[in-house]
């Protein structure tokens, strides 16, 4: 999922419209599951377009229900449920990132989860513990995902690279040598703009550093942190990586042309070098995320949430049921190839099989995941502005994540 930011001014405005309206389960379970009648499902991005397919195959099994999908850009994910949620007119089924959990769920607008029937056992980790708040359960993992180290196995050879870097020693040689060999960059991370935290959390949780602990405590500048930032923005200072890109920019277009060797990707990436540039096939490979102290990324990904006052929620939580399930994930890693959240769902066919898909796996059991903080998104952009003024020379890295603490620590909720 790709978070956006969550300003103060907004979620102050959500808070006082769901007091207002008491959200939190006015809409009750009036409606029985058999009955017929009509559930509306909102989701995001790509997912948002996929799953009006299946909704049409679930409609079919289910002929009492019919599946209103309507796909929601992420640009405006988050305006969209702040207006919904302020208005009570929320979705029966909402697609949510961890942050946007948080939040909601601390706002009472979300049903907690059905553990006896959703096990907690059957999902990845990092992918339950997304839904978590407060004691509490709100969201069913949908799919994961993680980031992993792609690069150019064909210009590797080329670079005398014979094998792919397995530390973060091994990384920078790596991107010194493609860059010697003709890669305009070594790698690509990001220097600046929205969720550039997301580029630097590789960095960040190999070397043992977080941004604010479980329990609450703000640890952004502390030295592995600081020693994390450093290691980041050398990149730039060396000319390794690019010192600024623009909005929206596509790696896979330098990377297909080899001006860039390496970048770390989610799962969707292997979906686009597949299909736009099929020349490329047989020329790149992942890796783990090369080790520091440890191997670990971001765990992102996905859950499905029943608004608390669905007057549907009997029918939300079967259709929940069949998308999380083994037989739903599978068909949905077959339409998206989003990696499925449900443990099961990986023990057939392409996901037990293929060595790309192992090395997904063995990266998502050791994803970190974002703690449960409802102005996670506000806190994640102090740490944008903490890379992009170490980057660009603003400040040390020390410096830029010092005052990022200070920030910080007055958002955190313990």
């Amino acid at each position: 999922m790709n978070r956006r930011a969550t300003t103060a001014a907004i979620a102050v405005s959500l808070a006082s419209a769901l007091t207002l309206t008491a959200c939190g389960g006015s809409g009750g379970d009036s409606v029985a599951a058999d009955a017929k009648q009509t559930l509306t499902v909102w989701a995001m991005g790509t997912e948002g377009e996929k799953l009006a397919d299946v909704a049409k195959v679930y409609e079919k099994a289910n002929p009492n229900i019919t599946v209103k999908v309507t796909p929601i850009g992420w640009d405006v994910a988050h305006q969209k449920l702040v207006a919904a949620a302020a208005a009570n007119k929320l979705p029966d089924v909402m697609q949510m990132g961890g942050s946007y959990m948080t939040e909601f769920a601390d706002m009472g607008a979300l049903e907690p989860v059905d553990t006896k029937t959703f096990k907690e056992k059957d999902y990845f980790p990092a992918g339950w513990e997304q839904g978590e708040y407060d004691g509490k359960t709100y969201g069913v993992p949908w799919y994961v995902d993680t980031r992993v180290l792609y690069y150019r196995t064909d210009l590797a050879k080329k670079a005398g690279i014979d094998k792919a870097p397995a530390t973060m020693a091994e990384l920078k040689t790596a991107a010194e040598k493609y860059q010697k060999a003709g890669s305009k960059y070594g790698l690509s991370i990001q220097p600046n703009g929205l969720d550039s935290v997301q580029s630097f959390y590789q960095f960040l949780y190999s070397a043992g550093g977080q941004i604010v602990t479980k329990d609450g405590e703000t640890v952004a500048n502390s030295p592995a942190a600081v020693k994390a930032l450093e290691n980041y923005t050398s990149y730039f200072k060396k000319g390794l990586a690019a010192k600024s890109v623009r909005p929206g920019y596509d790696v896979t277009k330098d990377f297909n042309t080899g001006a860039v060797a390496m970048f770390f990707g989610g799962p969707w990436h292997m979906g686009l070098l597949d299909d736009n540039y099929p020349d490329l096939k047989g020329k790149w490979a992942i890796a783990n995320v090369p080790t520091d102290k440890t191997s670990a990324s971001m765990a992102g990904g996905s859950a499905l949430t029943i608004s608390a006052d669905s007057e549907h929620k009997a029918a939300a939580k079967k259709l929940v049921q069949y998308l999380t399930g083994t037989e739903g994930q599978a068909d949905w890693f077959q339409r998206t190839k989003d990696l499925p959240a449900n443990m099961t769902a990986w023990k057939s066919g392409d996901l037990a099989t293929d060595p790309k898909m192992k090395v997904w796996k063995k990266q998502m059991e050791s994803a970190q995941v974002s703690p449960a903080q409802p102005k996670w998104s506000e806190i994640t952009s102090k740490i944008d502005t903490a890379i992009e003024d170490a980057a660009q020379g603003k400040s040390s890295p020390k410096a830029a994540l010092d005052k990022a603490q200070s920030e910080i620590e007055g958002l955190v909720q313990k």
